[in-house]
């Protein structure tokens, strides 16, 4: 692979998770989904040309920075594996999530899962983090939605590529509750 677009697609990740961080307002101890198409980071459609050279730069880069700022991380699996998700044991323990027996491949759970469970210091796959993530960031369309806690706020990112795939990070709020009368707090809109 061209060294050229690993280093695009490294300083790339680097400034997109720095900005999510910041725009998604994260605090210590909260969960981050992280789904990435490995194959639409280097120009390739999704699911056609997994690159674990890409994966581990971009989780050298993601995960180092969320598990730096004390963020608990979680990785989307492809949709070959019901989206199921990688997660340290002591985070699946902290949540509840139920373990279940996979080991993600580069086919089947894609290379950024595939680098997420070699490099965890305890990984497990859990089938659902039960839409429990506070925040997280989508690379290449992958649909991570279904695991942040509703309400699901898309963020306006200045950064929206990571290589050569499309970044959409998202956040969520907490529900607005109440009618006109209502007063709501700004700081977590």
């Amino acid at each position: 692979m061209e060294t050229d677009i690993l280093e695009q697609i490294k300083n790339d990740a680097s400034q997109v998770i720095k900005e999510v961080i910041e725009k998604a307002k994260l605090k210590k101890g909260q969960l981050f989904i992280i789904g990435c198409s490995s194959s639409e980071t280097i120009g390739e459609h999704m699911g056609t040309a997994s690159s674990a050279e890409a994966a581990e730069v971009i989780y050298s880069v993601v995960v180092n920075e969320l598990k730096n700022a004390g963020i608990r991380v979680a990785v989307q699996c492809c949709e070959h594996l019901n989206r199921a998700v990688v997660v340290e044991r002591e985070t699946a323990e902290f949540y509840g999530f139920e373990e279940v027996n996979v080991i993600p491949q580069p086919h089947a759970g894609g290379a950024f899962a595939v680098e997420a469970y070699k490099n965890f210091d305890d990984p497990i796959v859990v089938e659902s983090i039960e839409a429990r993530a506070d925040a997280g960031i989508d690379i290449g369309g992958v649909l991570i939605g279904m695991h942040i806690h509703p309400v699901v706020v898309p963020l306006r990112l200045d950064n929206k590529k990571i290589g050569k795939a499309v970044v959409i990070g998202a956040r969520r709020r907490p529900k607005y509750v109440g009618g006109e009368r209502a007063v709501y707090n700004e700081e977590l809109e």
